[in-house]
């Protein structure tokens, strides 16, 4: 198959998706046993659509392909689509970040580190598909054990939970204004002090997923 044509059909495929899709799905539509020559096609198609006549680019995110469009458009899409920027609380970013960093945890570990009851904030999360239920905890009540979803990674633009900024990152974020507008659940100051103390005992270790996207 020539180059040109594999760039096209690859391309039909991740567009005709509203959902990222993974290299391994990819190579299964095509047929194909190894995944290099589709690898390649798709770095070529990313560098095709990083020009500036492009509206749109393709983007690794969620552990699959995507198509999105550029940035800095978003006012005029915001404006044809009629929808403001997602606005998320104080209170919210503070528990998805918990579970982020924490995962997997359970909601009591997420009070103990808030200080306060999260029940609402969880329940919140799990309605926007932000978060989900990975399984439960082996102690007496086996209280449920949480963690963070697919969608989390495309709503935040992430590859991958090892694309979740370090603590050190995090500190460096703390009091910027332009974090905090663009609903970045990273700006630690959306942390309370007891929080990132407790966040600060995991730098160096990097969350897990070993779900992948079909």
């Amino acid at each position: 198959m020539q180059k040109e044509q594999l760039q096209s059909i690859l391309e039909s495929l991740i567009f005709a998706s509203d959902r990222p899709v993974s290299l391994k799905k990819l190579a299964e539509w095509m047929d194909q046993s190894s995944t290099s020559e589709i690898q390649e096609a798709l770095d070529a198609l990313g560098q095709k659509y990083k020009t500036n006549e492009h509206g749109i680019q393709l983007e690794q995110v969620a552990g699959g392909f995507h198509f999105r469009t550029k940035v800095e458009n978003k006012a005029w899409v915001q404006k044809m689509m009629e929808q403001k920027p997602i606005r998320m609380s104080r209170a919210q970013l503070e528990t998805l970040a918990m579970v982020a960093y924490k995962q997997p945890v359970t909601r009591i570990e997420v009070d103990e580190i808030r200080g306060v009851d999260s029940s609402h904030m969880m329940r919140t999360l799990l309605d926007r598909k932000l978060i989900k239920i990975v399984g439960v905890k082996e102690v007496p009540g086996r209280p449920l054990l949480y963690g963070t979803t697919d969608d989390f990674l495309e709503f935040f633009n992430l590859k991958d939970l090892n694309d979740m900024p370090s603590l050190e990152q995090l500190k460096e974020l703390k009091g910027d204004p332009e974090a905090k507008s663009d609903v970045n659940l990273f700006a630690s100051d959306s942390l309370p002090e007891s929080a990132e103390a407790e966040l600060s005992s995991q730098e160096g270790v990097s969350p897990s997923n070993d779900e992948e996207l079909e």
